[in-house]
């Protein structure tokens, strides 16, 4: 099992981000929401991934920065438990819809719920 988020996990291209609002599908666990659409990427990557959080709902960067090391590290401690056996390239968007500073646990569990209703939405 592979527990890194490397460079190349994330998701960075502009045109990518842009297409997976546009024609992406979405999930919802509150606070965390996922935009995810198939995607092809030239380097040897099944899954990428970009966290986000509003700048409206937290105003200072501190507050948005450590949200989103929170996120990474829970998505980064459960991507190999569900993303081990994809067969398909996916870029995701997990963006942060709260309006308060979450916790660890409770953000891992929601992080679980998520995960779990993106596979069922890509097995059928």
């Amino acid at each position: 099992m592979n527990f890194k988020f490397t460079k190349k996990d994330k998701l960075k291209s502009k045109k990518q981000i842009e297409y997976l609002f546009e024609k992406g599908n979405s999930i919802v666990a509150y606070p965390l929401l996922l935009k995810y659409c198939e995607a092809e990427f030239t380097d040897n990557v099944m899954l990428k991934t970009a966290v986000s959080v509003s700048k409206k709902k937290f105003k200072k960067a501190v507050e948005r920065n450590s949200i989103k090391r929170l996120i990474r590290e829970v998505f980064r401690l459960n991507k190999p438990h569900y993303f081990n056996n994809l067969k398909t390239q996916y870029a995701l968007m997990i963006l942060y819809i709260g309006t308060e500073q979450p916790i660890y646990k409770s953000l891992e569990n929601n992080m679980k719920d998520l995960l779990d209703k993106f596979n069922k939405e890509i097995s059928k």
